[in-house]
């Protein structure tokens, strides 16, 4: 009762955030993009890709365009099928969804002898599975209104969102990965077996990003079935990394989990380590853990310092901090997205300039690219039609507004992809940029991440887009209660699978209130005990204390709504007075902002806490 008072608040503080945003005119009211018609080719692009698998490679992993035939890479658990389901929804393919998600529930198992990437089975199945979860309960939404009541869905589970079958799904596997974690650094293996855990002999390194990569889908496991055993092992991973900085705050990019000794110390934001990054940013968002936030700008200030280099991100190694690669690889086209979510616009738009540079010269990102010598490096020419470029530039896109200049780049890798690497059986991988080779095979990223990212840009009034201005929250009914989701976050796991954080609280609220009714009976059997002594009282005595006990209960929730209702006022006051916004610089520091009682998740001040300042806060209101 009390935290679902919370949570309302909490949606009214989101509502009164629309008064720390000020819009700005789109650029494209005044030119001829129509972003509808992009919008569906993207869709027309991705059905030819999932039509293609569907009819030509399930169900094995992945499809071969040029061979129009399946083979397995990360599992045998139909990952395409997998990794596109949540795109399925936003698309409002609830024939086509349903189908395939009962199909997966008969016929996926993780009871299996072979042996899997820990990383990859994390973010592609598990983040695949919870994100379908979460989105299934749109495909039931009737027009015009903000509430439905779950236990009147057929094809939802009575208790949605703290249970289903992909989510049970999504729990089976993240059971088979986490003997992984069981080491000494409680860093994890890379690989494990299915059926028998670690596999003999594994070695024990494995890359930062292979370490750092599971608190979103973990903690988002942990906080909707109230096992914290995931959280806490990825959480764990995650202290592990940042104890093993080097002395200048760099991170190599291959470590030994089981001695904490660092195998590879060329120190990069690319391949290897970039999620890392990514994480700590989303998860300090998701998980209102702002010290993950205070962890990255550590790093943030030491790469600025040792790897940043006339807008492009250098190697250097981690103890010296001396520059060893003058290497961009397409990987750390991330980067950008993230300096946006902690509000450094300007850093990110000098890097996706640099980046889209490369992309004019040869249609794609090779894997590495020598800024030095303007060339590929090292036989390093394919493009697997990766998403991190559009990723970045999706954020890009909503800061700026739908800046033209952008949008026409989204538009150019569109065509870029369309023209080169579309096949009859779907798009292939480009083998070579230089001269269009492709190769056969078409990654699951490509629907889940790729396409993704290109449809948002177009459909810019998607649900996936509201923020903390939006006040189109939703109202969910199940058979434990009643609570509040869609209060405006989304945060993207690296695969691009959405996740509600908001319905990530509301598991908590419900099951904290199925936990409440057993408080009051032992509540009083201490009452009783500490005024009488004994507990060998009569009947009659007994009503008279439980009455005494159950006032004073009430009169203790009475003061915690009142101390809840004065909060959240004192939220609502300060987001509106803008003026006090302009007198925090930047050297404002976490500390000083709790002092100022900013501690708070999901508000207005999370701009602010975040170090997002006034000159971006002003022109910014994208938080995915």
């Amino acid at each position: 009762m009390i935290r679902n008072l919370t949570a309302i608040l909490l949606v009214l503080a989101f509502s009164s955030s629309a008064f720390c945003v000020e819009q700005t005119i789109s650029s494209l009211q005044a030119k001829s993009i129509n972003l509808d018609d992009y919008k569906d080719r993207v869709k027309e692009m991705f059905y030819h890709a999932y039509d293609s698998y569907i009819y030509n490679a399930y169900p094995y992993d992945e499809l071969k365009p040029i061979s129009c035939q399946g083979f397995d890479t990360w599992g045998s658990y139909s990952l395409t099928l997998i990794d596109a389901l949540d795109m399925l929804i936003i698309l409002g393919n609830r024939t086509e969804f349903e189908r395939v998600s009962n199909l997966l529930e008969k016929t996926i198992s993780f009871d299996k002898d072979i042996n899997v990437s820990v990383f990859e089975t994390n973010i592609r199945v598990i983040g695949g599975l919870i994100a379908a979860h979460l989105l299934s309960y749109r495909l039931y939404l009737k027009k015009n209104t903000n509430e439905l009541d779950v236990t009147k869905i057929e094809n939802l589970d009575p208790e949605w969102p703290c249970n289903g079958p992909l989510l049970r799904l999504a729990v089976k596997a993240a059971d088979k990965i986490l003997p992984a974690f069981d080491t000494p650094t409680g860093m994890p293996y890379g690989t494990v077996n299915l059926k028998n855990g670690v596999p003999k002999g594994e070695t024990p390194v494995t890359c930062v990003a292979g370490v750092g990569t599971f608190l979103v889908e973990f903690s988002a496991l942990s906080r909707l079935t109230g096992d914290k055993k995931y959280e806490e092992a990825a959480m764990k991973a995650m202290d592990a990394l940042w104890n093993h900085r080097s002395s200048i705050n760099l991170l190599g990019n291959h470590i030994n989990t089981v001695t904490g000794q660092w195998t590879g110390t060329d120190a990069t934001i690319g391949s290897g380590v970039d999620s890392y990054f990514e994480y700590l940013v989303k998860a300090g968002i998701m998980l209102n853990k702002p010290e993950l936030i205070e962890q990255f700008h550590t790093f943030q200030r030491a790469i600025d310092k040792y790897l940043l280099h006339d807008n492009w991100v250098f190697w250097a190694n981690m103890n010296s901090g001396k520059k060893t690669l003058p290497l961009f690889s397409s990987l750390e086209a991330f980067y950008p997205s993230v300096l946006i979510l902690v509000g450094n616009l300007q850093q990110a738009i000098k890097l996706i300039d640099n980046y889209h540079t490369i992309w004019r010269q040869y249609g794609g990102l090779p894997e590495f690219f020598n800024i030095q010598s303007n060339t590929i490096h090292n036989n390093r020419e394919a493009y697997p039609l990766r998403p991190e470029l559009i990723e970045s530039l999706m954020y890009i896109i909503k800061a700026k507004n739908y800046d033209q200049k952008y949008v026409e780049m989204a538009i150019d890798y569109l065509e870029s992809i369309d023209r080169i690497s579309r096949l009859e059986c779907g798009f292939a991988t480009i083998k070579d940029v230089r001269d269009h080779k492709l190769d056969d095979r078409m990654e699951s990223f490509f629907l889940a991440e790729t396409l993704k990212y290109l449809y948002l840009i177009f459909d810019r009034g998607n649900f996936l887009h509201n923020d903390i201005s939006s006040s189109d929250f939703r109202t969910i009914k199940n058979s434990k209660g009643e609570c509040v989701i869609e209060t405006g976050f989304f945060f993207f796991n690296t695969e691009a699978h959405p996740i509600d954080g908001a319905s990530l609280e509301c598991c908590q609220i419900l099951g904290s209130e199925e936990d409440e009714p057993e408080l009051l009976p032992q509540l009083i059997d201490g009452y009783i005990e500490s005024k009488s002594g004994h507990y060998l009282l009569d009947d009659l005595t007994k009503r008279k204390y439980f009455k005494t006990l159950n006032q004073e209960y009430e009169e203790f929730k009475q003061i915690l709504r009142e101390e809840e209702e004065k909060e959240a006022q004192e939220h609502q006051h300060f987001c509106k007075n803008k003026e006090e916004f302009k007198n925090i610089q930047k050297e404002t520091s976490l500390s000083v902002l709790r002092d100022k009682g900013h501690d708070f998740p999901f508000t207005c001040f999370l701009n602010d806490s975040f170090n997002i300042h006034i000159n971006t806060y002003n022109s910014f209101s994208y938080f995915p």
